[in-house]
């Protein structure tokens, strides 16, 4: 194998969501072959991250900690997640904290907010909510005008909401959220990781705790709140309408989505489609959405 080979082979599986047995192993190859041959920490990353898709995280863990010896900071970041979770069986809050801060120390955002939420929580470190809130004020001007979608903008701005909501600032909290959920569902169309419709859910919950739903203003993510209550709501995919329901059976809610059954919301948002797609990828052609409220 050549490095021009062994490139073709990696950009040719990172592009493709469908992939053979045979793929996955030339590209397992590929990249051990640019390791040993570049020492390049990139594909360090890239192999630890499939290891860490395919929840084998002791390798993930190999692989990240060889890009943190280079100084990688996302290798950093990566390694405080693992030892946050404890993805290889125990927790280590010592070793996230250290992790993390070598990350932030080079400018790594992410590594910033969790930073702040260990000082939240008192992981390995004295529980401290005033130097919580003074991290996460201090990330916003770092973060509010970035259009990549893979900053942490929602992680941050729920954060900072959450924290104006306490100090009575309701406006400035609800723009926050609407800022971050635009954004977010930006995100969630190109990566509809569980994670990060996770994150929409408690947005879209925490943000009509403190302002009025609007069923003149509604759109795909407003559908957690609203699928959690008896309502009929019709929307049009690309022109194309659609309908979706959520009723009372054995004395439980289900959405019933054109005659397919879902029993949760989480389920109807990673399983749903309209035109061939998950609706979460047709998020920014999806309009019109009206909602009626109560039994249809």
């Amino acid at each position: 194998m050549t490095i021009k080979e062994a490139r073709i082979i990696i950009d040719k599986f990172n592009r493709n969501n469908n992939y053979s047995e045979d793929e996955e192993f030339e590209y397992i190859e590929a990249l051990d072959f640019m390791i040993k041959t570049t020492g390049e920490p990139r594909y360090m990353m890239m192999l630890g991250g499939y290891y860490y898709g395919q929840k084998d995280y002791d390798l993930a863990l190999k692989y990240y900690d060889m890009a943190s010896e280079l100084g990688y900071d996302e290798a950093d970041e990566c390694l405080g997640y693992v030892w946050y979770y404890g993805r290889t069986g125990r927790k280590d809050y010592e070793k996230a904290f250290k992790h993390f801060s070598a990350a932030a120390k080079r400018g790594n955002i992410v590594a910033e907010y969790k930073i702040a939420d260990m000082y939240k929580n008192g992981y390995f470190v004295e529980k401290d909510y005033d130097k919580y809130k003074e991290i996460i004020k201090g990330i916003y001007p770092k973060i509010k005008d970035t259009r990549y979608l893979g900053d942490p903008l929602p992680e941050v701005f729920t954060r900072l909401a959450r924290i104006r909501t306490e100090e009575g600032d309701q406006e400035a909290a609800a723009k926050l959220y609407l800022q971050a959920k635009s954004f977010l569902g930006q995100r969630i169309m190109y990566n509809p990781f569980f994670g990060n419709l996770n994150i929409m859910k408690w947005l879209v919950e925490d943000l009509y705790k403190i302002v009025e739903p609007d069923p003149l203003e509604a759109d795909l993510f407003d559908l957690y709140y609203w699928l959690t209550r008896p309502c009929s709501v019709t929307f049009r995919a690309k022109g194309k309408p659609h309908t979706v329901s959520c009723v009372e059976e054995d004395g439980e809610y289900v959405i019933d989505y054109e005659g397919k059954w879902f029993r949760t919301v989480d389920d109807f948002f990673k399983k749903a489609t309209a035109e061939g797609k998950l609706l979460t990828d047709l998020y920014t052609v999806l309009d019109d959405f009206v909602i009626r409220e109560g039994d249809s």
